[in-house]
């Protein structure tokens, strides 16, 4: 058995960056020793490297370790229109997982690692257990203080609308230079759009021959590997037309969007985390900038002797508003690329990042939803309420990345 202080369940965005904050020099922080990090081994229950953005002001605690940030965004409407703006001083940023989880064991290196597949933490009086197998077929058992569990949920919880963001991306190589690298194509909506949901490229230029260029869809399903990639040599050789590249990579996943009610206490001593805890932005997918927020607020409760339950990644009015979307998008009462295309176009970028992000305050939001179709959002804000929540059925049962 392993006694610890603090026990850290997943080693991926939200399970890394609270290590990260607990091991943060500075007054009450726990000794490195007395925290326990537990990944999955190597096999199926370990993610494969994925791509993380998210935006901030420069001087970001992972502004040494990203691939490349940009201070121009462009949204192009299915008819064509572009939209570019900047959204300064934020900077649009672009961070690998491998990279990143690198750089927390090198900055945490005091702590404890275990590798087992976690089957089951139970609460108890005075603090947790963390019950597991190891590779080689051992049982693990790690006892704590306090748990913190960033296992994604084998469904979203039950709610009134549940769609999926669901995408592949491959990291290309041209022959001529066929990328801006200056500016993100943060939707590009000409692409054909399928009969329930939206879809839309999305292009993170490396350099003049690289870019990540991803296939994105809100729909009720996900496709076909054959699918996506019919769908992003069509992007690519028709609409970008980049002419001959190679494709070096490639990065696939699933993010549940729905309005359900995430509960991140599970015990007097159990505490979810990251997607499980709610930290995934419903409207958008986004969550890197959310895990921060909440595993810094947990390690400064630690650090202060309170208890350290997470809390909310966006405040209440942020998920009210992501409710009505979502339930429009998916009724089809809004047309989802001129949706996206107006906001674009008659908001700031740079206040409209913060709303994406939960941080504009009321007046603010009240400017923004004034410029979306007013008749068809109040109709959903009147009907939400008589609506029942309920689980996905089980072809929705995805996993997400964080």
């Amino acid at each position: 058995m392993v006694d610890t202080e603090v026990a850290v369940v997943g080693a991926g965005a939200a399970g890394l960056s609270l290590v990260h904050h607990l091991c943060a020099p500075g007054p009450g922080a726990p000794e490195p020793s007395r925290v326990t990090l537990i990944d999955a081994p190597a096999g199926p229950l370990r993610p494969p490297e994925r791509t993380w953005c998210y935006w901030e002001e420069p001087g970001g605690d992972w502004d040494d370790l990203l691939v490349r940030c940009w201070d121009r965004l462009r949204v192009r409407g299915a008819d064509g229109e572009t939209v570019t703006g900047s959204p300064g001083p934020l900077r649009y940023k672009m961070l690998r997982s491998g990279t990143f989880a690198r750089a927390v064991r090198e900055r945490a290196g005091g702590i404890t690692r275990l590798e087992a597949a976690v089957r089951a933490v139970r609460d108890r009086p005075d603090g947790a257990d963390v019950l597991g197998v190891t590779a080689d077929g051992r049982h693990l058992r790690v006892r704590a203080r306090w748990v913190f569990d960033s296992r994604p949920p084998l469904r979203p919880p039950p709610g009134r609308t549940l769609l999926l963001q669901h995408f592949r991306g491959w990291f290309l190589r041209t022959e001529r230079p066929a990328f801006d690298p200056t500016t993100v194509e943060l939707m590009d909506f000409r692409v054909p759009q399928p009969r329930h949901g939206l879809a839309f490229g999305y292009v993170l230029p490396i350099g003049a021959h690289r870019a990540l260029v991803e296939y994105t869809l809100f729909s009720a399903a996900p496709l076909s590997t054959t699918g996506y990639d019919r769908a992003l040599r069509h992007y690519i050789g028709e609409v970008l037309g980049t002419g001959p590249y190679e494709v070096t990579g490639t990065e696939q996943g699933v993010i549940p969007m729905g309005d359900g009610h995430h509960r991140r206490r599970a015990g007097r001593s159990v505490f979810r985390i990251g997607t499980a805890g709610g930290a995934t932005r419903p409207s958008t997918g986004y969550t890197f900038a959310g895990i921060q927020r909440q595993t810094r607020a947990v390690a400064g409760a630690l650090r202060e002797g309170r208890v350290p339950e997470p809390p909310s990644a966006y405040p209440r009015r942020a998920r009210a508003m992501d409710a009505v979307v979502l339930r429009a998008l998916d009724t089809g009462r809004l047309d989802g690329p001129a949706f996206f295309t107006g906001l674009f176009r008659a908001v700031p970028t740079e206040r409209l990042l913060r709303f994406l992000d939960g941080g504009t305050h009321l007046l603010e939001d009240l400017g923004i939803g004034l410029r979306t179709p007013v008749l068809p959002m109040l109709r959903t804000v009147a009907e939400l309420p008589a609506l029942a929540r309920s689980h996905a059925p089980a072809d929705r049962r995805e996993g997400n990345r964080p």
